[in-house]
C-alpha cells in the first residue's frame, strides 16, 4: 500500500464519520379540523412542503390527515399548525387494542367507526403481600387452613 493508497483509505474514514444517519420512513396520522374542500387542499399543499415527504392523504370525512416519508412527527406537527386550524396527533386506536374501551376517557361520540380514544392503561393490576397472605391462608396446600374454617 503507497502513499496514495494510504491518503485515500484516510480519506474514506473521515468521510464516513461525517454522514449522518438516514431517516426511517415514517407514517405520521394528524386529525386537522377541515370544514371545507379548501380547507382541505391547503393543509395537503402545506403537508407536502414537508422537507422528505414522500406522499399525503387527506381524508375530509374523517378529518384526517397521513403523511409519509423521510419526516419527523413534530415538522409535521409543526406544518399544520402553520394552517391555523386546529391540529393534533391522531387519537384513535381500534377498540379492539384497547382494554377498556368503553370507559369514559376512551369513548369519543365523533371518533371514526370501531375506533376509539388513545388512552394510557392505569388498569394494571398490583399483588401486595396481604393479598397473597390471604390466598395461602384459604389454600388447601396449608395444612393450618383446617383451624380457620
Amino acid at each position: 500500500m503507497g502513499v496514495e493508497g494510504t491518503l485515500e483509505y484516510l480519506s474514506d474514514l473521515l468521510s464516513s464519520a461525517k454522514k449522518k444517519k438516514k431517516k426511517q420512513m415514517q407514517t405520521v396520522s394528524l386529525k386537522i379540523r377541515m370544514d371545507c374542500e379548501g380547507c382541505a387542499r391547503k393543509a395537503k399543499q402545506v403537508l407536502s412542503g414537508v422537507k422528505g415527504a414522500k406522499s399525503v392523504e387527506v381524508d375530509m370525512k374523517q378529518q384526517k390527515a397521513t403523511v409519509t416519508g423521510y419526516v419527523e412527527a413534530k415538522k409535521v406537527l409543526k406544518a399544520a399548525q402553520s394552517t391555523k386550524k386546529k391540529v393534533e396527533m391522531w387519537p384513535y386506536v381500534p377498540y379492539n387494542l384497547v382494554a377498556n374501551p368503553y370507559v369514559s376517557q376512551a369513548y369519543d361520540k365523533k371518533a371514526p367507526p370501531n375506533m376509539v380514544r388513545s388512552i394510557p392503561n392505569t388498569a394494571t393490576i398490583s399483588e401486595t403481600t396481604v393479598d397473597d397472605h390471604y390466598t395461602t391462608m384459604f389454600s388447601d396446600e396449608n395444612p393450618n387452613a383446617c383451624s380457620i374454617m
